[in-house]
């Protein structure tokens, strides 16, 4: 799942991007609040977490911008104010979310799970399409109960795919939300990776999940 990340405290937006990036998460990010809406002009993404206090462009003008234009990207605020009219103030201006300085990293990836399980209509971070079981929050993949071992970037497009179980994804949609800005391949790469994840999950077992749609991509189903 693809991030941005906007702090404007350079060591915090490095240890943001680390921690979430260790964590598995394709993670972009920025200082300012006018980079942020070039990169949100520029790209997909799957949350945003986003400081308040930023220079030139508030992080809540920020967020009201995206409402405005109809963007429902989960937000998750940053800040080092905690009055109740603070947090309602983030809350009235379209926030998923409100997380005060200083935090437990264990807290905002909790948070961020809730955001995208919200997102994905789901009530729990457990997928399951036939006999392929997915738990996206301990990254572990099995198919009739015997456990897969994956990459993270194989883990990646899986978990994208099974959020979207159902639903025909285009090559580019799908490297938009794996890749970050400093990815240089083609979408090419994403058939390369699709193969690893068949050769992985389907070998080997007469229901197919992973199918191709010629002319518009893959999706994760149980066929009839």
């Amino acid at each position: 799942m693809r991030l941005l990340v906007v702090e404007d405290e350079p060591k915090m937006n490095a240890l943001l991007v680390k921690q979430l990036t260790d964590a598995h998460y394709t993670v972009d990010s920025c200082l300012d609040g006018s980079d942020a809406l070039d990169y949100l002009a520029g790209a997909e993404y799957d949350a945003l977490v986003l400081d308040i206090m930023l220079p030139g462009i508030s992080g809540l003008e920020i967020l009201r911008r995206m409402r405005r234009a109809g963007d429902t990207t989960p937000v998750l605020l940053l800040t080092a104010k905690d009055s109740v009219e603070d947090r309602v103030g983030g809350l009235d201006s379209g926030a998923d979310d409100y997380l005060v300085k200083p935090f437990a990293l264990d807290e905002l990836l909790a948070r961020l799970r809730v955001m995208l399980r919200r997102r994905s209509g789901s009530v729990s971070d457990l997928f399951r399409v036939a006999d392929l079981e997915v738990d996206c929050a301990k990254h572990t993949v099995s198919r009739a109960g015997q456990p897969i071992s994956l990459s993270s970037r194989e883990f990646a497009i899986l978990e994208y795919l099974i959020r979207n179980a159902g639903v025909v994804l285009s090559r580019e949609k799908i490297g938009q939300h794996i890749w970050n800005y400093d990815y240089e391949g083609g979408s090419s790469v994403v058939d390369v990776y699709i193969r690893y994840l068949r050769k992985k999950l389907d070998d080997g077992f007469d229901k197919k999940l992973i199918h191709t749609v010629r002319g518009a991509g893959y999706v994760l189903r149980e066929e009839e």
